[in-house]
């Protein structure tokens, strides 16, 4: 424990974790729930990133474990009805949001990992983690298709890294839907306010949703706050914010950037250019944290007609495919 890059198991909140550290960097994987990274700090500077549960919420946390850390949703957000169609079949998902009728987030984000190692060196400290869907696992009872996803965590002196991999193990076409429900900390620094803080994010089209918050197909224009999230940066509690945008890379880059224009940090979240779609959520600007959620596919992606898949993200593999995609969180240190 006193090797300053170090990889190992030890609890956090009373449930066992995988911990990485390198440098000035700490981070924490819980792999029996969601494979979720519920802590990533600045150990010099005191700085918490993700919003954690402590260890007075660790029943929230395992009552509602999209609301910390970053876990990972597949397929992600809300289907109409649980309906699920792909490929000329339609499957059916369990409604469990009853307030919209709706299923939402999957089968990914609460369901145990296998930890299939982890270690460190002079140039990163790392954890690997698994899920193999296939006969059995209720992703399987739901969607009968056969797969392996892997998470690679990894802490360098150039932040913190998520790899995610996905392997088509079966014998047709699969969706290939995932998001990210990163809770973001604000403040993250420990003698800053929310009010210190703005927000960009790589926004660009607003679309509408309907009371069941699925999208209706036609677009919203931007408030001339959300204009300055896409520009300069805004608070990220303007207003309560539940809305799903376009992604819109700037300079080849799909990302969020939180400023503290207190002490003149920054912590940069690029996501890569795979995630077509962001649903920004700020709790009802409850305070404490914000969730710019990187997500693949439109909500409700199977269920929508009339515009091409790969501008919605419903988008597949076939057999013996891979996907990746490499996201990474990293500080921006002040310049004052």
């Amino acid at each position: 424990m006193t090797q300053q890059n170090a990889a190992f198991e030890e609890q956090f909140g009373g449930i066992p974790a995988v911990w990485l550290r390198f440098n000035q960097f700490e981070a924490a994987v819980i792999p029996s729930v969601g494979a979720n990274l519920v802590a990533f700090r600045d150990t010099e500077k005191g700085f918490r990133y993700l919003r954690e549960p402590n260890q007075d919420q660790m029943d929230e946390f395992m009552a509602a474990p999209a609301v910390y850390g970053i876990p990972i949703l597949s397929p992600p957000n809300r289907y109409e009805d649980g309906r699920f169609p792909w490929n000329g079949k339609v499957y059916q998902l369990p409604v469990n949001e009853p307030a919209t009728g709706n299923h939402l987030h999957g089968f990914l984000h609460d369901t145990e990992w296998k930890v299939e190692g982890y270690g460190s060196d002079q140039l990163e400290s790392y954890v690997l983690l698994s899920q193999d869907v296939k006969e059995g696992h209720t992703f399987y009872k739901y969607l009968p298709f056969t797969f392996t996803v892997t998470l690679r965590y990894s802490l360098s002196s150039q932040g913190l890294q998520q790899q995610l991999i996905v392997r088509n193990n079966g014998t047709e076409n699969m969706p290939n839907l995932f998001a990210f429900h990163t809770a973001i900390a604000v403040p993250f620094a420990p003698d800053s306010q929310a009010s210190d803080y703005t927000a960009k994010v790589t926004i660009g089209q607003r679309r509408e949703l309907n009371e069941r918050s699925l999208p209706t197909g036609q677009f919203q224009p931007l408030t001339p706050e959300e204009e300055q999230l896409k520009k300069d940066g805004v608070s990220p509690f303007f207003a309560a914010m539940d809305n799903h945008y376009t992604a819109e890379p700037q300079n080849g880059r799909n990302y969020m950037e939180l400023t503290d224009h207190r002490t003149g940090d920054k912590l940069v979240y690029d996501v890569g250019t795979s995630y077509k779609h962001w649903m920004i959520w700020n709790n009802n600007m409850g305070g404490e944290f914000f969730c710019p959620e990187p997500q693949m596919n439109l909500v409700n992606a199977p269920n929508v007609e009339g515009i091409p898949a790969e501008e919605i993200g419903l988008i597949g593999l076939e057999p013996g495919e891979l996907f990746e995609q490499s996201s990474r969180l990293y500080p921006i240190a002040s310049q004052k």
